[in-house]
């Protein structure tokens, strides 16, 4: 790119970006022509929702698990068009994936026009009912924003199949392709509705056989497009570390996690708090009452920086919940392995000493 950036950026970009583009597309179930990529899943919720028209008295529901980040554009978007944000209280610890369901649909109204739900949400690991959420607000006229961002790698997808109006999803977790990669599919009735959180070229210069949307996202001004570029190939990478491929290879990270859960829960005398057919490869264990309560250190708590400072252990702590409670995070993915989950344990145990 720096020796001959008109070459690669300009001359021979649809030549590097197409193979991901169509791999991309098989991998998650979509039609090519309905997929641009995006730097991150949060540029995408952004994209969508900023290009929206809503009017004073609309309601926009999302969720009390809704990533942070993704919350914000909620506000902003919310306060910009004098619309209503809705917050649907979902429980955890919960019993079963039915509870998620009427927590969210009793929320929605006649005056809901979007709901964005997380598919696998950041905090808790949970992976949300979607077929049952997207199909009862469907039949309400409520459209849906799914921000995947940790489900692409972690969940077999097929988008189209699902009934989402729009999907985000980031490519650098379980992808594991470069950071900077993500995709945003909207469905095609849709499409002349949404605009690139940066307007560049694309929205009046075509290209013979793109998309109008695909070239208003295609090129976001000069920038390094080298991870879009490499998510085919991260795609077949990931495919071939098992025999039986991407199922084997996410069936493998399942029973990880679950297994993990279970020796931290025992070790720290906690419950799990849900089935663990309600995980993919991410897993949130509460801290025993008896964990020692600090202030947060600027922007981590004081026992995530600690566990990292004296263990070598990268975990994130979180507060959420109704009562407010405290928990950790865990993630399984090839390259771990059961001694690292026994070695959590035995640090866990260390920070209450």
């Amino acid at each position: 790119m720096e020796a001959e950036p008109v070459q690669f950026l300009w001359r021979r970009f649809e030549e590097h970006l197409e193979p991901s583009r169509l791999e991309l597309a098989r991998f998650v179930g979509a039609k090519p022509r309905d997929v641009v990529f995006v730097t991150n899943a949060t540029t995408g919720v952004n994209a969508v929702l900023r290009s929206l028209p809503f009017r004073p008295g609309d309601e926009i529901l999302s969720t009390s698990l809704v990533y942070n980040a993704c919350r914000n554009v909620l506000v902003e978007t919310a306060r910009r068009s004098r619309a209503r944000l809705v917050i649907a209280d979902v429980p955890f610890p919960v019993k079963s994936k039915d509870e998620i369901a009427e927590a969210i649909l009793a929320r929605a109204t006649s005056r809901t026009r979007i709901a964005l739900l997380d598919h696998v949400t950041s905090d808790s690991g949970l992976i949300l009912p979607l077929t049952t959420l997207i199909s009862e607000l469907s039949a309400r006229g409520i459209e849906t924003m799914i921000d995947g961002a940790h489900a692409a790698g972690m969940l077999p997808l097929n988008i189209e199949k699902l009934g989402a109006t729009y999907y985000a999803a980031n490519l650098h977790k379980w992808v594991c392709a470069p950071k900077g990669a993500a995709l945003l599919w909207v469905r095609q009735d849709k499409q002349s509705e949404i605009q690139p959180p940066v307007i560049s070229h694309g929205n009046n210069r075509s290209r013979p056989g793109y998309s109008e949307f695909q070239d208003r996202f295609d090129w976001p001004a000069t920038f390094d497009p080298t991870a879009w570029f490499c998510v085919k190939d991260a795609i077949n990478w990931m495919g071939k570390l098992m025999p039986g491929g991407w199922p084997a290879l996410r069936a493998h990270n399942h029973q990880m996690i679950v297994a993990a859960r279970n020796h931290l829960c025992e070790r720290l005398d906690v419950e799990a708090p849900c089935p663990a057919s309600m995980l993919g490869s991410l897993a949130t264990i509460p801290l025993p009452a008896t964990f020692p309560d600090e202030p947060r250190r600027e922007k981590i708590d004081a026992e995530q920086a600690r566990l990292y400072d004296r263990f070598s252990i990268e975990v994130p702590f979180s507060r959420f919940g109704n009562p407010h409670r405290r928990w950790f995070r865990i993630s399984a993915q090839i390259y771990n392995s059961k001694s690292e989950y026994e070695y959590l344990a035995e640090a866990m145990d260390g920070l209450r000493t």
